[in-house]
């Protein structure tokens, strides 16, 4: 079950469970859009993979108690803003791999 953890872990921006600005790699890591395409150049600065739009857990309950009140968000921030140079380092290594390819 996805976290849905509550901030962008380089910015410190809240991104509540509905919010459609969050971006996920695979494990999770939590950055707000303006970061992950702008900041980050859409690799994770964490792991190397790239970005997909976090999904929404459902605020209401409209099928098998699936939803916000049985399975709530994460209240954990991980505030660990990206070492810019290192990053910039890893998008040069990474230049000619697609994210699907890492």
């Amino acid at each position: 079950m996805l976290e849905l953890r509550p901030t962008c872990e380089h910015c410190n921006t809240p991104l509540p469970p509905d919010s459609p600005d969050a971006r996920i790699c695979s494990y999770e890591c939590t950055f707000c859009a303006h970061c992950a395409e702008t900041v980050l150049g859409h690799t994770c600065p964490n792991c190397g993979g790239g970005f997909v739009p976090r999904p929404i857990r459902p605020a209401r309950n409209w099928k098998n108690g699936n939803f916000l009140g049985n399975d709530p968000a994460s209240t954990v921030v991980k505030y660990r803003p990206a070492d810019l140079a290192a990053h910039a380092e890893l998008l040069a290594q990474l230049a000619d791999v697609p994210a699907i390819r890492r």
